[in-house]
Formats: structure tokens, sequence, C-alpha cells
């Protein structure tokens, strides 16, 4: 009877360590959502978040607000990405390289900003005494079995990466910005002949994408730990956009890929306590990166191959 108590205790806190690692990244899969559905990848995800992460501590700790905190946050991501969209969409540059070097460029400033600050290279706790976004117990669910331990109790911000993604879902198919976006994805040429600015939905899909990169900036700072630390992110957004490529923009199949990527790393983490080689367990995340991509590639080509097959039996009847 122990036993299996300590059983369901350890799924239930298995799964919530799940939710928990996951929630960054469906933010940011679902900011990256909207540049891909216009035509665009979204490389800078990392940059955004790192830097949403730094100045979420930054305000917080400077105001003792959570509201400016968070408020901070998505400012420094879509700051971030104001920077890329002037550099790639009214000076010409490749989106790509620019992309890339911001994320060069944010990784050692995030450092040299935190040292000017806190006069520490590594990380800000300790030092800046930065707010926590609070936690929020579920009535009723909190007390089922496994449950409860899994889904309530979990950081605000949580639930609202949850939420999201219907939000997303809403916006990208029943409005008029979100039917835009998706023209401008499929044929700019054709948009901008019915009047549609191209620049412009580039411009306003990348902003969209800091808001949500800003969310998951303030989730990692001020709700996964409570400071800013070096290139905390580790890879999360280069994770998260490929999250969103696997599933084409699919802002519930981003979810799912999110929470696969999340489910990888907290077996990771479990796998920590065992003798399982550190190498292993730290490619793990990548690992299922290069699994699900294999496998959604499998589904597409199966689908084709149906389309395929139907088209030339309808041909043949004809």
């Amino acid at each position: 009877m122990f036993e299996t108590y300590l059983n369901v205790e350890w799924i239930g806190s298995f799964l919530f360590s799940v939710i928990r690692i996951s929630t960054p990244l469906i933010f940011a899969a679902l900011g990256a959502c909207f540049t891909k559905k216009a035509g665009l990848l979204n490389m800078a995800l990392e940059s955004m978040m790192l830097v949403g992460a730094l100045c979420g501590v930054l305000a917080s700790a400077a105001s003792q607000s959570l509201f400016f905190g968070f408020l901070g946050a998505v400012a420094g991501a879509v700051i971030i990405a104001g920077i890329i969209c002037y550099c790639a969409f009214f000076l010409k540059t490749d989106l790509y390289l620019t992309s890339i070097s911001i994320n060069l460029a944010a990784s050692g400033g995030t450092v040299f900003i935190l040292y000017l600050v806190c006069g520490q290279k590594s990380t800000s706790a300790g030092i800046l005494k930065s707010l926590t976004i609070p936690k929020l117990t579920i009535p009723l669910i909190d007390k089922i079995p496994v449950l409860g331990a899994a889904v309530s109790g979990h950081n605000v911000l949580t639930y609202v990466a949850f939420l999201s993604v219907f939000l997303v879902y809403f916006l990208l198919k029943k409005t008029r910005i979100g039917l835009r976006i998706k023209s401008v994805g499929e044929n700019p040429h054709a948009a901008e002949s019915v009047g549609i600015s191209v620049r412009r939905i580039h411009t306003i899909s990348f902003l969209i994408s800091g808001v949500f990169c800003g969310f998951a900036g303030a989730f990692m700072s001020m709700g996964y730990v409570s400071w800013f630390a070096r290139d905390m992110l580790a890879g999360r957004g280069f994770i998260s956009m490929s999250a969103t490529n696997i599933s084409n923009a699919s802002p519930f199949l981003s979810m799912l890929s999110a929470m696969m990527f999340g489910l990888s790393q907290a077996i990771a983490n479990a796998l920590q306590i065992t003798s399982a080689p550190a190498e292993i367990v730290s490619a793990l995340p990548y690992i299922m990166t290069i699994l699900l991509v294999i496998l959604f590639a499998l589904i597409r080509i199966g689908r084709q191959r149906q389309k395929m097959m139907r088209l030339a039996a309808t041909i043949e009847e004809e």
C-alpha cells in the first residue's frame, strides 16, 4: 500500500514537471505560429525570450511590482522583434542572418547588462530582489489523486499558456488580421495585388511573436525560477521553433509538440539521478526533436500518397 502511494505520488509529480517544463515552449511555439503562417521562419525566438527574461527581472526588481515586471519582459521581447523587423523588412537585410546575429548579440549583451547592474556575469540570484508570479491552486481538482498533483498548483502563466492556444487559433482562423497573415504566407504577390501590405503583415506577425516570447521569458525568470542566469534558456527557443515547424503552425499540434519536448526533458531530469550516461541524458530533448521531425514527415508523405491515389482513382473513373 505504501509503495502504491509512492508510485501515485511520483506519477503526479512527474506530470506536474512535464507541464511546468512545457510552459515556455508552448508560449514561444504559439508566437512562432504567426510568423510561420506569414511565410517566415522565426529563428530569433531564443533572443526574444532571453531578453524578455532579463528585462522582467530588472523591471520587477526596480519597481517591486509584478505588473511592471511582466510588462518589462514583454516590452523587451517586442523591442528585439522590432529591431529585427526594421533591419529585415525596412533595411532589406537577410532575415535569417539578422536573426542569428541578434541571437548572438543577446547572448553576450544580456551578460554585459547583468554585469553592469549586478557586478556578476552568471546570475542575478541574491543580488536583485525580483518578484515571482504566484501559483494557482484549483479548488476540488487539487484533491483528486494524480490529476490534482499534475494540474493544480502551477504558475499562473502556465494556465495562460494553455488558454492562449484557443486564443491563437481564434486569431489565425476567425479574425481579419489572421486571414491576412495566412494569405501573405500562401502567396505574398497575390495578397499585395489586392492592397495588403506584405511588409506590414510581416512586421505585425513578428511583433505578435515577440509578445508571446515575452510571456515565455517572464515565466522563465519570474515563474520557473526567480532570477536571471546566463543563457538560461538552453536552446528552448530553437526547440519551440521546431515544435511549430513540424506541426505546420497548427496551434493545437504546436502545443502537443511542445509538450512532447517537455516530456523528454522531464524524462532526462528523472534519469539524472540514475546511472544513465550524462551525454545521453542531455541529448534526449534533441533526439526527441529528430524523432518528431521524422514522424511528422512520414505522416505528411502518407497523406500526400493517399491524395495522389484518390486523384488517380477519380481520373480513372472519369
